[in-house]
């Protein structure tokens, strides 16, 4: 070490409180119970937050909560579909009954392909309600128990496909963009309770909604050619900028959309349509 450098303590040292820096906090996870939810959860516990997981199925949250709990984490589970209202309201409430409920993580998504011209309202209306409904009502229903908790953070789960077009994915990219407004609209409007909200946009990650993309060695090349740092991103790539903006770290910062996508938006949106003339044929185009 010169002297110019002055003391530095070793990591050890450096690091000896991160497993209680979010004591007493509380957090709660939409569609944390696997994927990108249930690694925001193992970040956060990591560091002494308590965390509700949230999620349809009821098993996957059991066994996520088991695999936490072993780690020595406080969690709690609770089954809610996030295109029901009540549900969502509850699963707030359920996290304002744990203590100091000041984080969430809006994570619960869905997808679908198809081209245009085939893609049914069902379809359409099943992506928005999940994607983007189920955003604004985790937001809606948080708000007041993190307002009356002295503030809080809220980071919503978008994706590449907000800012880049993914042919043959438009109900999945239309809802990713709306959430990107709802949560500058979140931001604006909480902030003078000292609420932030902030969105994370993850590139092609190998997750339980990916694998129609991430099984085709093909798509997954076109997906690298479009990444400076060529590699897939992993679950850990996301939750580690999920915990950042949740975190005092980043205190100063609401409104902003993330890219965590080892550089994707620099480039354009994968070419999808080999795979659905593939699978469509001579339907993948109107005629």
């Amino acid at each position: 070490m010169s002297a110019a450098s002055g003391p530095t303590r070793p990591r050890a040292a450096r690091y000896a409180s991160r497993m209680t820096i979010l004591q007493g906090q509380v957090a709660l996870i939409t569609g944390g119970g696997s994927g990108i939810g249930l690694a925001c959860a193992t970040h956060l516990v990591r560091d002494g937050a308590a965390v509700v997981l949230a999620g349809r199925n009821e098993d996957k949250l059991r066994a996520a909560a088991d695999g936490l709990r072993a780690g020595g984490g406080e969690v709690h589970t609770v089954v809610c579909d996030v295109t029901d209202e009540a549900q969502v309201a509850a699963a707030c409430g359920v996290a304002d009954g744990v203590g100091r409920f000041t984080m969430v993580v809006a994570n619960a998504g869905t997808g679908s392909a198809a081209p245009l011209h085939l893609t049914t309202l069902d379809d359409w209306s099943t992506v928005l309600a999940t994607n983007l409904t189920g955003v604004f009502l985790t937001i809606k229903h948080a708000a007041v128990p993190l307002a009356r908790a002295g503030g809080g953070a809220i980071v919503a789960i978008s994706s590449i496909a907000a800012p880049r077009t993914h042919r043959y994915m438009t109900p999945y990219c239309v809802s990713k963009a709306g959430l990107e407004m709802l949560v500058q609209q979140a931001a604006d409007e909480l902030g003078s309770v000292g609420i932030r909200a902030n969105a994370v946009r993850p590139s092609l990650v190998p997750t339980d909604i990916s694998v129609g993309l991430t099984g085709s060695p093909d798509i997954v090349a076109d997906y690298l050619d479009q990444m400076p740092l060529h590699r897939l991103g992993t679950t850990d790539d996301i939750a580690a900028c999920v915990r950042f903006l949740l975190g005092d770290e980043s205190s100063w910062i609401t409104g902003q959309c993330i890219s965590a996508d080892g550089g994707h938006h620099l480039r354009r949106g994968p070419n999808l349509t080999p795979l659905m003339e593939m699978v469509m044929g001579d339907d993948a185009h109107p005629h």
